[in-house]
């Protein structure tokens, strides 16, 4: 059918408000930090066929995207002649959804008439789901928690009560993880509310032909925008710090008229342990990265999908086979991006950013309070991005997953612990014409006075972030205990009662040659703390002399001057 483009750009703008009312709904209701404070999560509305149409803004490439292909397996599992209104399916499955066991995907079908038009659906991470903490130990998928296959949660309205019963029973935190689930019914129901109320207001029977109309324009604007490029095969290859053994990341992209094909042949082997990604999380990854490289203002939805094709060898460490341990999948998963980035930059040579610090840093401390009742707390950190061709990098950034760091006074609030200090590494981006983005530094301790213990699923512990045209690699991370013992990443680490943990973020690749970086913009990085005098002189070229109070704690910019003449020198 012919659809007016007045409707379809007024559906369209509605659609968008809805899903904003979704994900407001869902935060405004949850119960735990990691999706009030830290928004790791994503919604979205699908057509009647499991084809996603639109998100909201606060979602995560690997929970959006790999949402939008784990839909079509909800859709084959319950045909519409098996629901009505006021059925919820629910399912954690890593290998059909977000590529681990604590990310819990909740579809709500929407009835129009007795006729299923439409799914509203959101992932959010949960604070627990049992197994090891989320570190990286396990050897089968079965260690790491409680396994929810595709079922009805709700039916006709009324919440299976022997699912929440085994829910409850298999997770340290009951009340919040049913409650994020709880908050994640709202959100849809909310978001059904709304929708049905907008298709009354416009007359509409069905979402699916303006659906397909806006599917359509996404799909042949990413096309126009990957015609541009030139034809041909570019690859990559990069390291990852993995489970003791260091990982081999390789790509190669191949650009054919107005299709892209990502092939990850050559990646290493799938893990023994928890870092492995399902071929769902890195096709998520994958067709982020493109559609971020040729198009960020494209509409994403699943006509966006179209243009790229995603493989990855089975049994290598991006499409592990089940049942593969996957809980620290993020560690590698978040890599891709920067890795595809590296394989186009040559055809893309003024829009692509260095390496950055890529993996979130997801750090779990746990341990029992006074009145013995234990405590988990899932804490997010994140490094620097890698510098662009003309700006410098951005400091604590979550590329590219878009969550938010954990805010200071929620951890103290929330948890018995208390953050000691929270601030930009100096020196940790790296140097380059363009500065790659600082990491942070903080210090943990507890209050319990008890044993407690942290995991952290860190990387660039032994991989920096590399620079691109000549600018050099960030700062690595580091993990370890104020005396400066290091401690096991990814892994259980037990701690004495006075022991404060230190968490240095590594930071973002520099881009382009450190000497051309503008004399200005290293005395301003020395001045607000971002570069030490001895990094501008010794990889910057600039000598930045000092001349207020040695022991002065606030340093005014008028204390500081180019020493020019050996500048001149030493950038000769």
């Amino acid at each position: 059918m012919t659809i007016d483009p007045i409707t379809v750009g007024a559906v369209s703008n509605r659609l968008w408000s809805i899903l904003e009312e979704q994900q407001a709904a869902l935060v405004a209701t949850a119960f735990s930090p990691v999706v009030r404070e830290s928004l790791d999560l994503a919604c979205a509305i699908f057509d009647s066929h499991g084809d996603m149409v639109g998100q909201s803004i606060g979602g995560t490439p690997g929970h959006i995207n790999a949402m939008a292909t784990g839909m079509h397996h909800f859709v084959r599992e319950f045909p519409p002649e098996t629901l009505q209104p006021g059925d919820v399916l629910v399912t954690n499955n890593p290998w059909q959804t977000a590529g681990q066991i604590n990310d819990i995907t909740i579809t709500t079908p929407v009835f129009l008439d007795g006729r299923l038009i439409a799914w509203f659906a959101s992932c959010c991470h949960s604070p627990d789901i049992g197994g090891r903490l989320l570190s990286a130990e396990a050897r089968e998928v079965y260690e790491e928690g409680l396994h929810l296959p595709i079922m009805k949660l709700v039916s006709a309205g009324t919440l299976d009560a022997t699912a929440e019963a085994i829910i409850r029973a298999n997770v340290r935190t009951p009340d919040e993880t049913m409650g994020d689930i709880l908050a994640q019914i709202a959100g849809n129901e909310v978001a059904t509310r709304s929708l049905l109320g907008m298709l009354g207001e416009l007359g509409l029977g069905s979402i699916d032909p303006v659906a397909a109309e806006i599917m359509d324009r996404s799909e042949a604007a990413l096309r126009a925008a990957i015609a541009l490029m030139p034809d041909g095969v570019y690859q990559a290859e990069t390291a990852a710090d993995g489970f003791g053994t260091p990982l081999t990341l390789a790509v190669a992209v191949t650009v054919e008229g107005d299709h892209v094909a990502i092939d990850f042949a050559g990646s290493s082997p799938q893990s023994d342990h928890g870092i492995n990604v399902v071929l769902n999380y890195t096709h998520a990854y994958a067709s982020f990265a493109i559609k971020t490289a040729v198009a960020p203002g494209v509409p994403h939805n699943a006509g966006s999908f179209r243009p790229v094709t995603v493989t990855a060898p089975e049994g290598s460490i991006v499409n592990c086979r089940s049942p593969a341990p996957v809980a620290a999948r993020h560690l590698i998963g978040h890599m891709l991006p920067s890795l595809i980035f590296d394989a186009l930059r040559p055809v893309l040579p003024d829009r692509l950013m260095a390496y950055s610090a890529d993996s979130l840093w997801l750090t779990v401390w746990a341990g029992a309070r006074a009145e013995r009742r234990p405590f988990v707390f899932n804490t997010f950190q994140a490094g620097g991005t890698g510098a662009r061709a003309t700006k410098d990098g951005v400091s604590t950034m979550g590329f590219p997953t878009g969550v938010r760091a954990t805010p200071t006074e929620i951890i103290e609030v929330e948890a018995p612990l208390v953050q000691h200090h929270r601030e930009l590494r100096i020196d940790s981006g790296g140097a380059g014409r363009f500065r790659g983005g600082l990491g942070q530094r903080t210090r943990v301790s507890s209050l319990t006075g008890k044993t407690w213990t942290v995991n952290a699923n860190v990387e660039r512990i032994h991989h920096p972030a590399r620079g691109a045209d000549g600018g050099l690699e960030g700062a690595p991370g580091v993990f370890g205990v104020a005396n400066g013992q290091p401690l096991k990443p990814k892994q259980l680490n037990v701690l004495a009662p006075d022991e404060h943990v230190d968490l240095d973020l590594p930071g973002g690749g520099g881009y382009g040659d450190p000497h051309d970086r503008d004399e200005g913009a290293v005395l301003w990085d020395v001045v607000e703390g971002y570069v030490s005098l001895e990094q501008a002189r010794e990889a910057y070229g600039v000598e930045v002399v000092y001349t207020g109070p040695p022991d002065a704690l606030v340093r005014l910019p008028g204390m500081y001057h180019i020493d020019r003449d050996t500048t001149t020198a030493l950038r000769r």
